[in-house]
């Protein structure tokens, strides 16, 4: 591809639109391979290029802008993303028109955006016009009419309205299961999302259903060890824990746990959370030793891996010093506490309880 470029630029020029195609695709590559780094000037190139030969105004622009956009939001640049969906969004509307599906795809990707700021405040009328266009363009069971209610959904459970978001998450589901079929991730996707917010209800009953469902289908289609089903394990693990069926919950946790050393490693931060996971319900069942060894490994897995000043390790030697007051060891909780602190108000922030993952 790279030959094919260099050929590009040596036949037509750097600017002609078969280079400009070639830069493209390579870009692609690159991504896919992981090499942000290299993909970000190949785009910024074609953004320079279109921007000169098509125009500020003219769609594939925009389309550069919303590409490097992407690439930036997906190396943790949300700054520098912003104002190229904003630019990307003000050339489509103007454009394309305010109700084209690809004006829609700007809302999505700039509300997207402005989710992971924290402004969801910002987001959620971003989502209800792309949902609005969606439905009135493509459809109210078009595939991507059910990601945009599940956006908006995600937002209003964000937002603390479980009863607005509910509905939204239900419609997004019977949409998957009619057009994409009962087994599709999409799906499953769907059925655990709405199962949460069920279990935040309280609504135990029907979520456990919806969990349980989840997971025979996982199980069915990606297999019991995937990281999908290690995921739809631990949920339900979760709701039956959020239930006091912690007789229920034990055996998910210690299969998770017992699929995440094996699959990911016994020093993984994933295998860490099992971990905190199962040390949590046996404790709450009242096995404060056994607990104890599992509250000791997991800090230690955070702290190698992810470093000592992480929310995660902070919270996992939290947690252990809790379990030696419980215990009745104040000698070894103590200097747990304080390190914990010490931390965290070097860090300039309160002491986190981690919280089942």
């Amino acid at each position: 591809m790279e030959r094919a470029l260099a050929i590009s630029e040596k036949v037509h020029g750097p600017e002609h639109p078969d280079t400009v195609t070639r830069l493209s695709n390579l870009t692609v590559v690159l991504t896919e391979q992981g090499d942000v780094a290299g993909a970000r000037p190949l785009l910024e190139r074609v953004l320079a290029i279109r921007e000169k030969v098509l125009g500020r105004l003219h769609p594939e622009t925009a389309n550069s802008l919303n590409n490097l956009a992407v690439l930036l939001r997906d190396q943790g640049d949300l700054a520098g993303a912003r104002p190229l969906y904003e630019r990307a969004l003000a050339i489509r509307e103007k454009v394309l028109g305010p109700e084209h599906p690809d004006t829609a795809r700007s809302l999505n990707n700039l509300a997207m955006l402005l989710r992971d700021q924290g402004d969801l405040a910002g987001a959620r009328p971003l989502y209800e016009r792309a949902l609005a266009t969606c439905e009135k363009m493509l459809g109210p069971e078009h595939p991507n009419t059910a990601s945009t209610l599940d956006n908006l959904a995600v937002v209003l459970t964000e937002q603390g309205d479980l009863a607005g978001a509910r509905p939204l998450f239900g419609r997004a589901l019977a949409i998957r299961e009619k057009v994409l079929g009962p087994e599709h991730p999409d799906t499953v996707t769907s059925i655990n999302k709405l199962a949460v917010v069920l279990t935040e209800q309280g609504d135990l009953a029907r979520a456990r259903t919806l969990f349980e469902r989840a997971l025979a289908i996982s199980e069915k289609v990606h297999g019991p060890e995937h990281p999908g089903t290690v995921d739809r394990l631990n949920n339900l693990a979760d709701m039956l824990r959020y239930k006091s069926d912690l007789v229920g919950a034990r055996p998910l946790y210690e299969r998770v746990l017992a699929i995440r050393e094996k699959a990911l490693g016994p020093e993984h931060p994933d295998t860490a959370a099992a971990l905190n996971n199962l040390a949590s319900l046996l404790r709450d069942q009242g096995d404060l030793a056994a607990a104890r060894l599992l509250f000791e490994r997991a800090p230690a897995i955070w702290e190698k891996v992810l470093g000592p000043g992480h929310p995660n390790t902070i919270a996992g030697l939290n947690n252990l010093g809790l379990l030696l007051q419980a215990q009745g060891d104040l000698a070894g909780a103590r200097p747990l506490f304080e390190r914990a602190l010490a931390i965290s108000e070097k860090l300039r922030g309160p002491v986190p309880v981690f919280k089942p993952m």
